[in-house]
């Protein structure tokens, strides 16, 4: 077998080692276009977990890797004329021309040639390979010849940076964020020999154009870049090797295989240097592909191919997403520079998702107990007595208006088809009964529609009958009564959705029998197969208008404490908004301001119905995931805007729902981004919901101040008793347990 490795970066060179011992007969050659001592970028960084997998294959390279490593386990932040670290964190790194020298010399030791200074310009000299091995980095020539075939896909990005080495002795992996009258600068350092470190400098592009760094070469960004932190340098240098500023290319490939070509490391994917992962992936790559022929063999290429892609594709994917994460909130890390500098860099740290409430906990006890006595001290609703413990966020009271919640778990509304006639019952009792018990702040009832032709389903609740109002004020009652929890009404209009049977039976799919005309901003059907809604008229908006301050004032007799809009999920004031639903061509279609005009109109209406002291929260979808065909972050945030001024009191953000060719980015606390910018750029609290799977994200986006309150849907489900659950957990007696169930406080789960 013979295999031509193109590039000889930790990627190429570490394949080549562990082939080579596994197959010690395969003729490998490898081609790279610098010299054997050039490299660019300063150090490497490796976690425990990578170091293990290293180890258990090549224990030889391993040893002399260990050898030359540094070692830290803190994190240091120097935001706001403070540093804040954090400690139990494990790291350690080595010079990157360190380590392609050992690979090299390894490499020789098992007898495999490397060509430095060698050019490769196409692919045709290397036709009697067996296997071509792509290893040559983010500018990957082959992937670039061969992108149809991978569909490849490049995401330049928003930053600048440029990577410098330093001179600077430092001990800790650290961050510094500096407000210029430019704009925000942040650096990314780290150690990895003695007397050298990694001081990567990174901001926004705007701010870089308007710093002058356009014009400037190596050397005088060097310099430049040398004042503007002199203070954290301390008289030492910035180190200058190929140190271009540059944007961060996110590269991903569809499949990494075409025919005997191979992509593997950069050439494959990247993941954003504020993780320190790309050569970890590179590695791990390596590792995965020579076991998949150990596994296959080397007589069938394609099986094993496929074989490494599978097994590495989902670690992958995962790593990128959490990289993202990371490279987003860096690219937006200007919007929190007003934060202290303990809930900012407890943010920092829980950036990628990747560490949360509860592991930071372990890891660093001290810092937690820090970010609970800052958090408590920046909410004015917590009034506890000297003496007492900080609450975790979770159970740190928040106010809107004259409604003060307890905590802020909300449960989130949950459609249960259960009704008659739009009539709550026995069912709707137990549900919202027992969650309010359970302990959440705040209980919002299910999407509850203003008209019968306002349904989602036949089973869908109402408040337009008076009935609807005697059932409403029935467990509106019981939950005062036998909680410490609010409730809140969610009001809503399914619109084009409407007249369709229950989905949980297995047949989402319009009425056969009993349906009836579904309205819409356009005629335009929500699945292609289903009936089309009927255009509004004016007369109609009236009427919809009304029925929405009928249902108010209905909620208002009820006792409820909060009203919520329902603007989200495609729903008929949420069809108004999107442009993927409203095509009309007259004052309420077109433009953003045009299609917000009907939404607020109701919205403007139900706030005048609605008594001044209590809160009104409108819950919208910010983007349909649909690129800008439909509604974008930028949209949300103008929405959110509008709303704000005619007197909301908190949005309620999701996503999605508008459309059925809608493709949405799951993950964990995967829409908490679109709240965490609308409360920051508009200024308005938030609620985040989707994934948020239990008290230990509450808590970490709630210090984090990405939300002021975090809504459970399915977690509810699971555990009706959750909240008192997590107080127990966290030690928070002071949450209202009922009488009857005194005597299970004090126990403990498992």
């Amino acid at each position: 077998m013979r295999i031509v490795v193109i590039g000889a970066g930790p990627a190429g060179l570490y394949f080549s080692i562990l082939m080579k011992k596994a197959y010690p007969d395969v003729d490998i050659q490898v081609y790279e276009r610098n010299r054997h001592d050039d490299t660019f970028g300063w150090g490497v960084v490796f976690s425990d977990e990578t170091l293990g997998n290293i180890e258990a294959a090549d224990p030889e390279s391993f040893g002399q890797v260990r050898d030359n490593f540094a070692y830290w386990d803190r994190i240091e932040s120097y935001h706001g004329g403070t540093c804040t670290e954090s400690i139990g964190h494990g790291f350690c790194g080595l010079s990157r021309q360190r380590l392609l020298l050992i690979l090299q010399e390894r490499c020789r030791d098992l007898g495999v040639p490397i060509e430095f200074e060698t050019e490769i310009e196409g692919l045709e000299p290397f036709a009697d390979a067996d296997l071509i091995l792509a290893a040559d980095g983010v500018n990957s020539a082959i992937r670039e010849w061969h992108k149809e075939r991978f569909q490849s896909e490049i995401d330049w990005r928003k930053c600048k940076f440029a990577w410098f080495g330093t001179t600077k002795r430092l001990d800790a992996f650290t961050f510094i964020f500096r407000q210029t009258q430019w704009g925000l600068f942040q650096v990314h350092a780290y150690p990895f020999e003695a007397g050298r470190g990694t001081w990567i400098v990174e901001c926004h592009e705007d701010v870089w154009h308007r710093a002058g760094l356009e014009g400037m070469d190596e050397e005088q960004s060097a310099a430049f870049c040398e004042t503007l932190f002199a203070e954290e340098l301390a008289g030492e240098k910035l180190l200058i090797n190929r140190s271009q500023w540059r944007s961060f290319p996110t590269i991903k490939n569809a499949t990494w295989s075409h025919g005997n070509i191979v992509l593997i490391g950069d050439a494959a994917h990247t993941a954003h240097f504020s993780i320190g992962s790309g050569t970890k992936l590179a590695m791990e790559d390596a590792i995965a592909l020579v076991e998949a022929f150990r596994q296959h063999g080397t007589d069938d290429i394609p099986k094993a191919l496929a074989a490494y892609e599978e097994e590495r594709y989902v670690e992958v994917i995962k790593t990128q997403k959490a990289a993202q994460t990371s490279l987003e909130w860096f690219e937006n890390s200007a919007r929190y520079i007003e934060q202290h500098p303990v809930l900012m860099m407890f943010n920092l740290m829980c950036r990628s998702k990747k560490i949360t409430w509860d592991n930071l906990q372990v890891r660093d006890p001290e810092l937690i107990q820090r970010v609970r006595d800052v958090f408590a001290g920046t909410a004015a609703e917590a009034q506890s007595s000297d003496d007492a413990a900080a609450p975790v966020p979770m159970f740190t009271p928040f106010t809107l208006r004259q409604m003060r919640l307890q905590n802020r778990v909300v449960v989130s509304p949950m459609c249960q088809y259960s009704a008659v006639d739009g009539t709550p019952n026995d069912w709707h009792l137990v549900h919202l009964g027992s969650r309010a018990v359970g302990g959440a702040g705040l209980v919002i009832t299910e999407m509850t529609n203003v008209s019968a032709d306002g349904r989602i389903t036949p089973g869908c609740i109402g408040m337009y009958d008076p009935a609807h109002e005697a059932a409403w004020r029935r467990i509106v009652e019981f939950v005062h009564g036998n909680s410490s929890a609010k409730i809140g009404i969610q009001l809503a209009h399914a619109g084009r959705k409407g007249s369709v049977s229950h989905p949980w039976r297995g047949d989402d799919a319009p009425l056969a029998e009993g349906a009836w005309q579904t309205i819409g901003p356009s005629p335009i059907p929500f699945q292609p197969d289903w009936p089309a809604p009927r255009e509004m008229t004016r007369d109609d908006m009236d009427r919809v208008r009304d029925s929405f301050v009928q249902g108010a004032q209905m909620a208002q007799s009820a006792g409820f404490d909060l009203i919520e809009l329902h603007m989200a999920h495609g729903y008929l004031l949420s069809s108004f908004l999107s442009p993927m639903s409203n095509r009309r061509d007259d004052e309420y279609g077109g433009s953003m301001a045009n299609r917000l005009r009907f939404p607020t109109e109701v919205f403007g209406a139900v706030r005048a119905a609605w008594p001044r002291d209590k809160p009104m929260s409108v819950r919208i979808s910010a983007t349909d995931w649909a690129g800008e065909e439909g509604l974008t972050g930028e949209d949300a945030v103008h929405i959110a805007r509008a709303l704000h001024e005619l007197g909301c009191d908190i949005i309620d953000v999701s996503s999605g729902g508008n459309s059925p060719a809608s493709r949405p980015e799951y993950g964990r606390m995967y829409q908490v981004p679109f709240a965490e910018r609308i409360r920051y750029e508009v200024g308005i609290p938030v609620m985040a919901v989707g994934a948020i799977l239990g008290p230990d994200h509450c808590n970490t986006i709630l210090a984090a101040q990405r939300a002021d309150l975090c809504c459970l849907a399915r977690p509810h489900l699971a555990d009706p008793y959750l909240t008192l659950h997590a107080a127990e957990k966290y030690g928070h007696g002071d949450q209202v347990w009922p009488g009857q169930y005194l005597l299970g406080h004090n126990l403990r789960r498992d």
